[in-house]
């Protein structure tokens, strides 16, 4: 059974303004995630599953998911901020979403088979997309995967970053994974600014995860049965988000999951702020022109 690519796209990019998941970067008016569609579909996933919201539904059909017609099965799934189990319900006044963990649930009732999880607006490379899709050819449940991208080749120029820093066992399984949200280069290393009176160091091979991940279906139960008790303790906090890595990292700790890092040197790059589309557009260009991509990526 080939696996599935599940691509969350249910965020507009606050910092960046616009819906990202459409801007080009490409020489032919490519999107970065048309870049991901067509490096899983070579390495052999067999749907994609986008995790979008209703309010612009019809925007993304038309600019992104018609351009999949004839590539590869597309379905779509609803991030919606009123998803949540009985008897809770949304606080008066809260408007953000409940997170990675949540938007990787709406994929309940569409995915039964081995899947990824991207972002929409992360390039991560044809290297990732292949050692993911040969991990989840064999996977057995319960046994996740995680692709890590050394922590120097996902910095910004333009602004701090939020990466999960990623420990690493002599055996290759993740072992933990720390959210740091304040990230920035500072020398020959990186510093985690959250506290600024107290930054923290971080080497810049750390590997880190880019929410590229690898699942057995079998995670959506654990979702279900773990969200009810992460809104019990975070859902009336206004800006509170359920990550995916935290649910991993608690699998993990209870001995319900093993986690593989796959380690690439793959390029990552995003658009985080404004002023990193012209770097990923030069960088594409830099990956066309070295034959890794055709200059015009999808048929007309």
């Amino acid at each position: 059974m080939k696996p599935t690519l599940v691509v969350l796209a249910a965020g507009m990019g606050s910092r960046y303004g616009g819906l990202k998941q459409v801007d080009p970067v490409g020489p032919s008016g490519e999107a970065i995630l048309d870049y991901s569609v067509f490096d899983a579909v070579r390495a052999g996933f067999g749907k994609v599953v986008f995790i979008i919201r209703r309010d612009f539904e019809a925007e993304f059909k038309e600019k992104v998911g018609k351009k999949y017609e004839g590539l590869v099965p597309v379905e779509y799934c609803y991030q919606d901020i009123n998803d949540l189990p009985e008897p809770y319900k949304v606080p008066e006044g809260r408007t953000k979403p409940w997170g990675t963990a949540h938007a990787t649930r709406a994929a309940r009732t569409v995915v039964k088979e081995p899947f990824a999880v991207i972002n929409a607006d992360d390039f991560y490379g044809r290297d990732a997309f292949a050692k993911l899709a040969a991990y989840l050819a064999s996977a057995q449940p319960m046994q996740f995967a995680m692709v890590g991208y050394k922590l120097e080749l996902t910095l910004s120029e333009n602004g701090s970053v939020a990466r999960g820093i990623c420990k690493v066992g002599a055996d290759g399984r993740l072992e933990s994974v720390t959210e740091m949200t304040k990230l920035v280069k500072a020398g020959d290393t990186a510093e985690n600014r959250e506290d600024p009176e107290a930054p923290v160091k971080v080497p810049l091979d750390a590997r880190v995860s880019m929410n590229l991940w690898g699942f057995t279906p079998e995670l959506f139960d654990e979702l279900e049965r773990r969200f009810p008790a992460w809104l019990a303790e975070n859902g009336a906090k206004e800006k509170s988000e359920w990550y995916i890595p935290f649910v991993v990292d608690e699998l993990i700790h209870e001995g319900k999951a093993t986690c593989r890092v796959l380690p690439t040197d793959s390029s990552w790059f995003g658009v985080t702020y404004r002023e990193d589309k012209p770097f990923v557009t030069a960088e594409i260009r830099k990956l066309v022109d070295a034959g890794e991509y055709p200059r015009s990526l999808l048929p007309a």
